[in-house]
């Protein structure tokens, strides 16, 4: 099993999806599109793709050149018949690729939040078996319009499109499933003048949402890394 990894932004690497690589085995191919490294023009050589997430914006072309290219790249990698995995600005490219509407600048879903699972979720090889509600870590502002085909899978207070699926395998995740407590952790000292900006009260209350949402929210991401490796 060999999976290209387009990362979009230092220090966002893949998290407990990388973990479920390892476990079956994969072999991954890890493209810094943000600093200039070139990713394939189609899905030869290939099983899998996986598209992570960045501070841009799906529609940063100015400053991101490839994002055009990688957002038709996740369309490719779908028609082949391959799984395709997006998350966060992931998942807003996916949206892009295949005909949605990306929306910009709304206000901040960020911290461990609610997410719901739809009927179809529910009933979705990804994500069956989950609660139907249950905490994940969230940070974002961008959203999305489902693109036309698209499955509804999970939604949120503040946005209702969190995830969604085209065809078998072609998945746009909005929130953060890969990013189990500890990589949140490595995020607060990481981006900590990011947040200390943005985000002042995170330092006060993150380590009593950690306690309180963050075994859930593990075990959740886990179940949804693995459940998607599976689909390759």
């Amino acid at each position: 099993m060999r999976v290209l990894v387009v990362q979009n932004y230092e220090n966002t690497g893949l998290g407990q999806v990388a973990r479920a690589l390892d476990e079956a085995g994969a072999r991954i191919d890890l493209v810094r599109a943000y600093e200039g490294e070139i990713f394939p023009e189609d899905a030869a050589g290939h099983d899998a793709l996986v598209v992570l997430g960045g501070s841009q914006s799906a529609l940063d072309d100015l400053d991101f050149p490839y994002l055009p290219a990688l957002a038709r790249l996740t369309r490719t990698f779908g028609e082949a018949g391959r799984a395709v995995l997006g998350i966060c600005l992931g998942s807003q490219l996916v949206a892009r690729g295949h005909g949605g509407r990306n929306i910009l600048g709304r206000p901040p879903e960020f911290g461990w939040g609610e997410v719901r699972l739809t009927a179809r979720g529910a009933d979705d090889p990804v994500l069956a078996g989950l609660p139907e509600r249950f905490p994940i870590f969230h940070w974002h502002s961008d959203t999305f319009t489902l693109p036309g085909g698209a499955v509804h899978l999970a939604t949120s207070d503040l946005t209702a499109n969190q995830a969604f699926r085209i065809g078998r395998a072609v998945y746009g995740i909005q929130f953060h499933f890969e990013a189990d407590a500890a990589l949140v952790e490595q995020w607060a000292t990481d981006f900590g003048d990011e947040l200390d900006q943005f985000h002042p009260d995170w330092k006060a209350r993150r380590k009593r949402e950690a306690a309180q949402y963050g075994e859930a929210a593990d075990a959740a991401g886990l179940a949804i890394a693995r459940a998607w490796v599976r689909q390759i």
